[in-house]
Protein backbone atom coordinates (compact mmCIF):
# COMPACT_ATOMS: atom_id res chain seq x y z
CA UNK A 1 0.00 0.00 0.00
CA UNK A 2 1.44 3.50 -1.01
CA UNK A 3 2.43 6.02 1.71
CA UNK A 4 -0.65 8.06 0.52
CA UNK A 5 -3.13 5.27 0.84
CA UNK A 6 -2.04 4.40 4.55
CA UNK A 7 -1.96 8.37 5.49
CA UNK A 8 -5.91 8.71 3.94
CA UNK A 9 -6.95 5.33 5.71
CA UNK A 10 -5.16 7.00 8.75
CA UNK A 11 -6.96 10.08 8.57
CA UNK A 12 -10.27 8.02 7.29
CA UNK A 13 -10.45 5.60 10.69
CA UNK A 14 -9.23 8.57 12.80
CA UNK A 15 -12.43 10.47 11.59
CA UNK A 16 -14.39 7.89 11.60
CA UNK A 17 -13.58 6.88 15.63
CA UNK A 18 -13.65 10.15 16.77
CA UNK A 19 -17.49 10.84 15.70
CA UNK A 20 -17.99 7.29 16.93
CA UNK A 21 -16.05 8.18 20.22
CA UNK A 22 -18.04 11.40 20.31
CA UNK A 23 -21.75 9.94 19.81
CA UNK A 24 -20.97 6.92 22.38
CA UNK A 25 -19.84 9.43 25.07
CA UNK A 26 -22.67 11.81 24.49
CA UNK A 27 -25.10 8.98 24.59
CA UNK A 28 -23.55 7.83 28.29
CA UNK A 29 -22.45 11.35 29.71
CA UNK A 30 -26.10 12.90 28.08
CA UNK A 31 -29.37 11.73 29.56
CA UNK A 32 -31.06 13.20 26.67
CA UNK A 33 -29.22 12.05 23.53
CA UNK A 34 -30.17 8.24 23.04
CA UNK A 35 -28.64 5.69 20.01
CA UNK A 36 -29.02 2.46 19.31
CA UNK A 37 -26.06 0.07 17.48
CA UNK A 38 -27.45 0.54 14.11
CA UNK A 39 -28.36 4.03 14.48
CA UNK A 40 -24.40 4.41 15.90
CA UNK A 41 -22.85 3.16 13.01
CA UNK A 42 -25.45 4.92 10.22
CA UNK A 43 -24.68 8.29 12.36
CA UNK A 44 -20.96 8.02 12.31
CA UNK A 45 -20.46 7.38 8.53
CA UNK A 46 -23.06 10.02 7.70
CA UNK A 47 -21.74 12.34 10.39
CA UNK A 48 -18.27 12.05 9.23
CA UNK A 49 -19.58 12.50 5.45
CA UNK A 50 -21.64 15.66 6.69
CA UNK A 51 -18.61 17.03 8.81
CA UNK A 52 -16.59 16.76 5.47
CA UNK A 53 -18.48 18.33 3.05
CA UNK A 54 -19.44 21.23 6.06
CA UNK A 55 -16.13 21.77 6.63
CA UNK A 56 -15.01 21.93 3.36
CA UNK A 57 -17.12 24.28 1.97
CA UNK A 58 -16.02 26.66 4.89
CA UNK A 59 -12.50 26.24 5.00
CA UNK A 60 -12.21 26.24 1.49
CA UNK A 61 -14.61 27.84 -0.29
CA UNK A 62 -15.81 31.02 2.03
CA UNK A 63 -13.05 31.12 3.78
CA UNK A 64 -9.80 31.08 1.76
CA UNK A 65 -7.08 32.18 4.89
CA UNK A 66 -8.49 31.66 7.92
CA UNK A 67 -6.73 32.11 11.69
CA UNK A 68 -6.42 29.54 14.18
CA UNK A 69 -9.27 30.97 16.37
CA UNK A 70 -11.58 30.96 13.16
CA UNK A 71 -10.77 27.36 12.11
CA UNK A 72 -11.92 26.57 15.35
CA UNK A 73 -15.21 28.03 15.74
CA UNK A 74 -16.02 26.71 12.18
CA UNK A 75 -14.99 23.39 13.21
CA UNK A 76 -17.41 23.54 16.01
CA UNK A 77 -19.90 25.18 13.58
CA UNK A 78 -19.61 22.28 11.38
CA UNK A 79 -19.65 19.85 14.19
CA UNK A 80 -23.32 21.29 15.05
CA UNK A 81 -24.80 21.41 11.91
CA UNK A 82 -23.27 17.57 11.41
CA UNK A 83 -24.97 16.92 14.53
CA UNK A 84 -28.38 18.34 13.99
CA UNK A 85 -28.35 17.01 10.24
CA UNK A 86 -27.15 13.61 11.12
CA UNK A 87 -30.27 13.48 14.11
CA UNK A 88 -32.76 14.25 11.34
CA UNK A 89 -31.43 11.51 8.72
CA UNK A 90 -31.02 8.73 11.36
CA UNK A 91 -34.02 7.18 13.40
CA UNK A 92 -31.93 5.74 15.79
CA UNK A 93 -30.77 8.83 17.36
CA UNK A 94 -31.68 11.01 19.47
CA UNK A 95 -31.27 14.69 21.14
CA UNK A 96 -33.71 16.39 23.02
CA UNK A 97 -33.12 19.95 23.95
CA UNK A 98 -30.95 23.16 22.50
CA UNK A 99 -28.78 22.34 25.63
CA UNK A 100 -28.19 18.75 24.92
CA UNK A 101 -27.55 19.92 21.28
CA UNK A 102 -24.86 22.28 22.65
CA UNK A 103 -23.05 19.52 25.53
CA UNK A 104 -23.25 16.64 22.76
CA UNK A 105 -21.50 19.40 19.59
CA UNK A 106 -18.51 19.59 22.48
CA UNK A 107 -18.10 16.08 23.27
CA UNK A 108 -18.26 15.50 19.45
CA UNK A 109 -15.75 18.23 18.87
CA UNK A 110 -13.75 16.88 21.77
CA UNK A 111 -13.03 13.53 20.34
CA UNK A 112 -13.03 14.65 17.26
CA UNK A 113 -10.24 16.97 17.34
CA UNK A 114 -8.48 14.24 19.64
CA UNK A 115 -8.91 12.17 16.84
CA UNK A 116 -7.33 14.45 14.41
CA UNK A 117 -4.31 15.03 16.83
CA UNK A 118 -3.87 11.06 16.73
CA UNK A 119 -4.15 10.67 13.39
CA UNK A 120 -1.82 13.59 12.61
CA UNK A 121 0.52 11.59 15.30
CA UNK A 122 0.41 8.33 13.92
CA UNK A 123 1.58 9.84 10.47
CA UNK A 124 4.43 11.83 11.75
CA UNK A 125 5.60 8.91 13.00
CA UNK A 126 5.40 6.68 10.12
CA UNK A 127 7.34 9.33 8.18
CA UNK A 128 10.16 9.72 10.93
CA UNK A 129 9.97 5.30 10.39
CA UNK A 130 10.76 5.84 7.50
CA UNK A 131 13.55 8.78 7.36
CA UNK A 132 15.11 6.04 10.07
CA UNK A 133 14.82 2.82 7.53
CA UNK A 134 16.43 4.91 4.53
CA UNK A 135 19.12 6.40 6.59
CA UNK A 136 19.69 2.96 8.17
CA UNK A 137 20.65 1.69 4.38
Amino acid sequence: MTHVLVRWAIRIGMGLAGAAVGLLVSAAVLSKVSITATALVEATVVFWLVHLAVQFLALRVLIRQPSVALAGLLAIASTIVSLVIVSLAVSGLHIHGATTYLFATLIIWLTTAAADFVGRRMIRDRRLDRREERRSR
